[in-house]
């Protein structure tokens, strides 16, 4: 009767203690973060952040992929909690300055982000002054993508101050893509408008040409920005979006190669996290 008992009492020690750790998993609050769908590395980024929040935090996490100045506002009025895509200081810098006084930027999560033209690494050509003597093996071509998209339009300028006589052709990001994997398959040379981080930097080995004139502007890094409501909301998730960082493109392309090549965000940012316990222990200990 007493081994009963004690069985018992165990038992009901045991289902008390669960119904707690429940409990006290529910009560944690709701984090929202914003990113932008079409960029491979806020959805990367985000959907990692997210899997740690939830698996290792305790938090439920919801996503909201929205436009980028929707994603700043949304931050500014405590609509989002955080988003992990601010592109500083010169992209969103009219976004920062607007609305700085709301926000919280919690540090780069990803540095040395850039856009100019990108090569692959077997070209001869390693600046972009040297495209103008090898106009025949580019075939007289820069293959962009959107037209009117912030890359193209300096692209456009770039040509004028490097007095190159080629020609911008506007296409997408998936075509310029596709222009690229052709060129990487018979090794030929191209040149294409792009930015970093991207994954295409983890299929293939390429380079920025080198922009003498600054152009394309100095190196930008993105950053984490939180509502300042967030610390005192979920101090836990505060404390790790300080410390999510990236180490380099290598890191984060697996992340975009995956869903590019059709894994869903949601298990690409699993398989990542469950790959790199070091990192995340790293970000959140």
């Amino acid at each position: 009767m007493r081994m009963m008992r004690r069985l018992l009492c165990l038992s009901a020690g045991l289902a008390l203690s669960a119904a707690a750790g429940l409990a006290a998993a529910a009560a944690k609050p709701e984090i929202t973060i914003g990113y932008v769908d079409g960029w491979s590395d806020s959805v990367a980024t985000t959907h990692v952040a997210a899997e740690v929040i939830r698996e290792k935090l305790g938090y439920p996490v919801k996503l909201m992929p929205v436009a980028a100045g929707i994603m700043w506002q949304g931050v500014a009025r405590g609509k989002l909690d955080a988003m992990l895509s601010a592109w500083l200081p010169a992209t969103h810098g009219a976004y920062y300055s607007k609305m700085k006084d709301q926000v919280v930027d919690l540090g780069v999560n990803y540095p040395g982000a850039k856009i100019g033209l990108i090569v692959p690494e077997y070209v001869k050509a390693n600046s972009i002054e040297d495209l103008k003597a090898q106009k025949d093996e580019y075939d007289g071509r820069i293959v962009g993508i959107d037209a009117g998209a912030g890359v193209m339009l300096k692209t456009e300028q770039a040509i004028k101050d490097y007095g190159l006589d080629y020609k911008l052709v506007a296409s997408s990001g998936s075509g310029m893509i596709a222009e690229l994997t052709r060129a990487e398959n018979d090794k030929k040379a191209v040149a294409v408008t792009g930015w970093i981080p991207h994954w295409m930097f983890a299929k293939w080995k390429l380079k920025f040409l080198e922009d003498p004139k600054k152009v394309y502007g100095d190196e930008e890094h993105v950053d984490s920005v939180a509502n300042p409501a967030l610390e005192k909301k979920a101090p836990e998730v505060w404390a790790l979006l300080k410390k999510l960082k990236w180490n380099d493109g290598q890191e984060i392309g697996e992340v975009m190669l995956a869903v590019q090549n059709g894994t869903k965000p949601e298990d690409a940012a699993k398989q990542w996290v469950a790959s790199h316990p070091e990192r995340v222990k790293q970000w959140t200990e």
